[in-house]
């Protein structure tokens, strides 16, 4: 591949991750509560009837282009699209906190969305270097399907993001619900004292747990699907022990301190392993940026010394 190429394949690259970016945060940017009550006070306002293309131009970039888009690409690969596939997006947007509300079937329109435009993007870059016509077919393809799988990553990204997130919560929640149990309150009650003081992915959970909970479910159901939506293994022992204890008529407060207690000391061990393995982790940096560096400042004068006295030979210049 020449350099012509490789400048075309990086530039197809950086507008595909554009086009792709945009397709994100205009799906993301769409009409919030406020947006709508904003628009229903601008029409109330308004002494004149509003047209149906006024009522169109009004809407945002994303429903009007957009969503449209979005609508016909998730019907037609929802078409050819086994259902085991859909329900493992699922389970693994629901690992992802269920990013922007998204669905398998809108996920599954994004992938191929994307992989459109960067294919289209591709041959349109090749078409204007006047390349053949089966290279410049092969190039697309390939950046079509590198576009289809840039998803997946960013889906997996997510999940990691959420996991470590849950990771880092754990133990202080858990320290905050032994402490509110113990003081008289319910394991219930409880939750939502941890969903009222943080914001983050565990809090959410909890508090999607509490409403669950409020509408009928079991608690114990309710616990394990909290579980399967994270699937962290602490959360997991964490609910086992839970529901182990409100079974056998355990007391919650005891089994909720030892778990704050192994959490604890979990979390002490991961920051142990990490700090092991930041020398490991250093070598590479220190190897190829800065000794290469620190020599070449310690050794360089001397080096021009050497060849100034001129004991290597006059051969040398």
């Amino acid at each position: 591949m020449g350099v012509q190429q490789l400048l075309i394949v990086g530039l197809a690259l950086i507008m595909g991750f554009g086009a792709i970016l945009l397709i994100v945060v205009g799906m993301r940017g769409s009409s919030t509560a406020e947006q709508v009550e904003a628009r229903l006070a601008e029409y109330g306002s308004r002494t004149r009837p509003v047209t149906l293309e006024e009522i169109e131009l009004s809407q945002p970039f994303s429903q009007r282009i957009l969503k449209p888009m979005m609508d016909a690409a998730t019907r037609f690969v929802t078409r050819f699209t086994p259902q085991q596939s859909l329900e493992a997006t699922r389970h693994k947007l629901e690992l992802a906190g269920r990013p922007n509300n998204w669905g398998p079937a809108e996920f599954w329109g994004i992938r191929a969305l994307a992989g459109v435009l960067m294919a289209v993007l591709m041959f349109l870059l090749m078409s204007t270097t006047r390349q053949s016509l089966k290279q410049s077919l092969l190039y697309s393809g390939a950046i079509g399907a590198l576009g289809f799988y840039l998803p997946v990553l960013w889906l997996r990204s997510k999940i990691r993001k959420r996991q470590e997130e849950i990771i880092r919560a754990l133990p202080d929640a858990l320290d905050l619900l032994t402490i509110c149990v113990e003081a008289g309150l319910g394991f219930d009650a409880a939750m939502s004292q941890v969903t009222d003081k943080w914001d983050n992915e565990l809090s959410r959970a909890f508090a999607r747990a509490n409403q669950e909970m409020r509408l009928g479910k079991l608690r114990r159901e309710a616990l394990r699907s909290m579980a399967d939506s994270m699937d962290v293994p602490d959360v997991s022992s964490f609910v086992a022990a839970i529901i182990q204890a409100d079974q056998l008529g355990v007391s919650i407060a005891k089994v909720l301190r030892i778990q704050s207690e192994q959490m604890r000391i979990k979390r002490r061990q991961r920051a142990e392993e990490q700090a092991r393995k930041a020398p490991v982790k250093m070598m590479i940096p220190l190897a190829f940026l800065v000794f290469p560096s620190i020599y070449i400042i310690l050794l360089g004068p001397a080096v021009l010394l050497v060849l100034d006295t001129g004991i290597l030979g006059s051969g040398i210049f």
